[in-house]
């Protein structure tokens, strides 16, 4: 009966003993060699194991006992600047549209007849002040005539010296005549001359003194024919001086239609002035809405044209008569001093007719919308902003424009950069500049 016994349980012994009847001997171990190499396979996987699960424990975050994992918030993307909703008074406005007209359009007409227009000394646009030189007339023949009327005061004069003369003449006769007459009237009452000759020398007397009668007639009636001749003069001197056209008022020149070579007439319009360069809109409202409008309410006025034109007018009257047709009626809106606008261009003008309680934001915190109105960011805590949807209302000459809805008083809207914005985007609030 054969036994195998092992020398070793743990595997340590490297043969093993058979033992039968007769004999023993010692037979080389082939199974405990197969065992050993499945050990180290073994024990080399167990190592990796270990080391991997190593590695993943000390690269895990630490955490709390029962913590729940919690996603990390991303930081904020954008730095803005931030102003609240401000309460204040909104004006209404009624929008009207208009023609730009001056206020008062002065014509420049010749003063005389009949000169040919000689030079022109200022064109279209061109300021003038008032008595400024704009024309001047041929004035060969006014200047002819006034040497002529010169020679007639000449004339006149001399004629007067002329009967100057015969009136001393008439009184030295005048006077021999008296004498000789009282030296008869002696002799006729001595009886000795007759009455008749005492008659001759007192009619010689009294024509003595008519002579002298007159010469002072003569005398005035060449003094009034110097003082004709010298109005004759003076009303050529004026004449001539109606050859230079001269501006009745400053402001200015709306047309110059005079040309060089043309014979004026009194009654012929030489050139336009917009005195002191003052403008108006002439704006047409319709009946129903001007119980809105008052006269002195402040308007904006603005040209589709020229976005410069950011001007702030003021009504000046309302026409009484609303025209039977179109049923509208002129509102006048004086306009202040500008280059801007000329007459005969189109305006429109923001009739402020009422002041009411209302809201605003800056116009740069408005989003606007395909709508017409439009998107405003409110911020939320300290680093979110909300959108929300507001309808606009009226937009103010300072940069603000009025919310009609979709804001409260105090609410926070960012301003620099809201149009970098969406819904729920965390924001960094900065000073503003």
């Amino acid at each position: 009966m054969t036994q195998q016994v092992e020398a070793d349980d743990k595997l340590e012994s490297k043969e093993v003993i058979v033992v039968d009847n007769a004999n023993y001997k010692k037979v080389p171990q082939r199974r405990s060699r197969q065992n050993w190499l499945i050990s180290l396979i073994v024990g080399t996987g167990l190592g990796v194991a270990i080391a991997l699960g190593g590695m993943r424990f000390f690269s895990r975050p630490t955490t709390a006992p029962n913590a729940t994992p919690q996603q990390t918030a991303a930081p904020p993307n954008m730095s803005v600047t931030v102003e609240p909703v401000r309460s204040t008074q909104v004006a209404r406005s009624l929008n009207v549209t208009g023609t730009v007209a001056a206020r008062d359009l002065i014509p420049v007409l010749p003063q005389t007849n009949g000169l040919q227009i000689r030079q022109i000394l200022v064109r279209e646009g061109e300021s003038v002040r008032e008595g400024q030189a704009m024309a001047i007339l041929d004035d060969a023949v006014i200047r002819a005539q006034i040497d002529q009327s010169r020679a007639n005061i000449e004339s006149a004069q001399a004629v007067v010296g002329q009967r100057q003369a015969a009136l001393a003449q008439a009184r030295a006769s005048l006077a021999e005549a008296e004498r000789n007459l009282q030296r008869y009237e002696q002799l006729a009452s001595n009886g000795a001359i007759s009455r008749q000759e005492l008659d001759a020398r007192a009619t010689a007397t009294a024509t003595a003194r008519e002579a002298v009668r007159v010469a002072q007639a003569n005398i005035s009636s060449a003094e009034a024919d110097v003082r004709s001749s010298r109005a004759s003069l003076q009303q050529l001197q004026t004449q001539l001086g109606q050859t230079v056209v001269r501006a009745p008022a400053s402001g200015l020149v709306a047309e110059a239609i005079a040309k060089i070579g043309d014979v004026v007439s009194g009654s012929q319009q030489l050139f336009s002035i917009i005195q002191n360069n003052a403008l108006e809109l002439a704006a047409q409202v319709p009946a129903v809405q001007l119980p809105q409008v008052q006269v002195s309410a402040p308007a904006t006025v603005t040209s589709d044209a020229d976005s410069r034109v950011q001007l702030q007018g003021r009504v000046r009257e309302i026409a009484p008569l609303v025209d039977t047709q179109s049923r509208q009626a002129t509102v006048r809106i004086d306009l202040p001093t500008t280059s801007l606008l000329r007459p005969g261009m189109f305006a429109r003008a923001a009739i402020t007719s009422a002041t009411v309680p209302g809201i605003t934001v800056p116009a740069k915190a408005v989003v606007p919308q395909p709508d017409g109105n439009g998107i405003v960011f409110v911020l939320q805590g300290e680093d979110t902003v909300q959108a929300r949807s507001v309808e606009l209302g009226e937009v103010l000459n300072d940069g603000n424009v009025e919310i009609s809805s979709g804001l409260n008083p105090g609410d926070r809207v960012v301003v620099s950069g809201a149009g970098y914005l969406t819904d729920g985007d965390r924001v960094r609030v900065v000073e503003g500049s």
